[in-house]
C-alpha cells in the first residue's frame, strides 16, 4: 500500500482527522475543490459555545475547549438570546438549556443599542462564547499532516473506490493511490463516497442554511456586539468585519451541492430579525448558503464501518464541526489506534457507526 490513511474531504473534519491520524501512520488528504475548507467549513458561523448541541456533542465541546483556548483559536464574543412576547416560553427554555443570565429588555439594549426594547420580552446572556479562527484551524491541521511527511492535495475529486486485499484503490481521474484505510470526511458527500466504496450509507442529510451580509445597522459599529440568536434559534446575527451577518437559521434538506441562498428563507429570517431591531433592514451586501450535514440522530459518526473496518467514518458534524474538532479527531485516532478514549464509554458509543447497522 502507498499510504496508511487516505482522507477524503478537506474541511475541518478531514484536516483535523488527518492531523490526529498522522501519529499512527502516513496520511494523504484529497479535497475536490481548489482550496481546503471550501464548502461547509468555509461558511460556518464560527462560534464556540460549550452548551450547543445534544449531551454527547456537548461532551465533545467541553473536551475541545482547552485546545481551542491554548492554541489561540478563540477570541471573546458573547452570546445573547432574544425573545419577543410571543416567544417568552421559548426564551425561558433557551435560558435554562444554555445556562444564560436573564436580562431585561433595557439591559439588552444597553448591550446592543440597535435593539428595540419595546419589542422584546427579555433576553439571556452568556459571556463564555467565543469566535473561532476557522481558517487557522484548517491550516494548522494541514500543516501537521505535511510536517509528519503526509500530503494535502486539492483538486482531487474522487471518481472510483475499489476494495483490494488489505486496503483500497482510490482514483481521482487519472490519479490513483492505494491505502490501507479510507477516511470518509466528505461532509455533504459522505454517503455518496460510501456508496462509491460499496459501503452502506449512514442516512446523512445535508441541510441548507442561508446567510446575508448587511451593512452596519444605522452606521453604528458592531465589532463588540455579542452574537444574537432569536429564541428557539429562529434567526441569528453576528458581527463580521464592520458589517453584520444575519441568517434565518433554516434547515432545509438539500442534495450535496455548492449551496446558494434561498431568497424566500432569507426574507423570512430578515423579517424576524427586523422585529428585534430599530434600524430598517437594507438590501444585503451579499448572500450565500452552506450545508450542515446531520446523521438521523444528529450525532457525529466517528469510527470504523461495522461491515468494513478499513473504511472509517468522520462525518455528520452538522453545525458542530469546528467546536468539536479537537476532541472528535482525538477520539477517532484513539479508536483507530486502540487507545483508551478520554471520553466516557456511553459517549463514545453514541458516535459509533454501528448504531445504524
Amino acid at each position: 500500500m502507498d499510504i496508511d490513511f487516505l482522507i477524503i474531504g478537506g474541511g475541518i473534519a478531514g484536516t483535523s482527522a488527518g492531523a490526529a491520524l498522522s501519529a499512527l501512520g502516513s496520511v494523504c488528504l484529497w479535497e475536490g475543490e481548489a482550496a481546503l475548507g471550501y464548502h461547509a467549513s468555509g461558511r460556518s458561523a464560527a462560534l464556540f459555545e460549550e452548551s450547543y448541541g445534544l449531551a454527547e456533542v456537548i461532551a465533545l465541546n467541553k473536551a475541545s475547549g482547552q485546545v481551542h483556548h491554548a492554541n489561540g483559536y478563540t477570541s471573546p464574543r458573547g452570546l445573547l438570546f432574544l425573545g419577543t412576547p410571543a416567544q417568552a416560553e421559548d426564551l425561558a427554555r433557551d435560558i435554562a438549556a444554555y445556562g444564560l443570565t436573564p436580562l431585561s429588555p433595557s439591559e439588552a439594549v444597553d448591550m446592543i443599542p440597535i435593539l428595540d426594547g419595546d419589542a422584546l420580552a427579555g433576553a439571556g446572556y452568556h459571556s463564555a462564547a467565543y469566535d473561532l479562527d476557522t481558517d487557522r484551524m484548517i491550516q494548522d491541521g494541514a500543516r501537521t499532516i505535511r510536517a509528519a511527511g503526509g500530503a494535502t492535495e486539492t483538486g482531487r475529486t474522487v471518481t472510483a473506490i475499489d476494495k483490494l486485499k488489505g486496503g483500497w484503490r482510490v482514483s481521482a481521474g487519472a490519479v490513483t493511490v492505494t491505502a490501507r484505510h479510507v477516511v470518509n470526511s466528505a461532509g455533504a458527500w459522505a454517503d455518496g463516497v460510501a456508496a462509491m466504496a460499496r459501503v452502506r450509507p449512514m442516512g446523512l442529510t445535508p441541510m441548507r442554511r442561508s446567510m446575508a451580509r448587511l451593512a452596519a445597522p444605522g452606521g453604528q459599529p458592531t465589532a463588540d456586539y455579542p452574537m444574537m440568536i432569536g429564541a428557539n434559534e429562529t434567526w441569528y446575527a453576528k458581527p463580521d468585519a464592520g458589517a453584520l451577518l444575519v441568517s434565518p437559521a433554516e434547515e432545509e434538506p438539500s442534495a450535496p451541492m455548492d449551496a446558494f441562498a434561498d431568497d424566500m428563507a432569507l426574507a423570512e429570517g430578515l423579517a424576524r430579525y427586523q422585529e428585534a431591531v430599530t434600524p430598517e433592514v437594507t438590501r444585503p451586501l451579499s448572500t450565500w448558503a452552506g450545508l450542515r450535514t446531520f446523521a438521523p440522530d444528529r450525532r457525529l459518526v466517528l469510527g470504523p464501518d461495522p461491515a468494513e473496518p478499513s473504511f472509517i467514518w468522520c462525518a455528520g458534524q452538522g453545525g458542530y464541526g469546528f467546536q468539536t474538532a479537537p476532541a472528535a479527531s482525538r477520539l477517532l485516532a484513539d479508536i483507530i489506534g486502540a487507545r483508551p478514549p478520554e471520553l466516557e464509554t456511553t459517549t463514545v458509543k453514541a458516535f459509533a457507526p454501528e448504531r445504524f447497522a
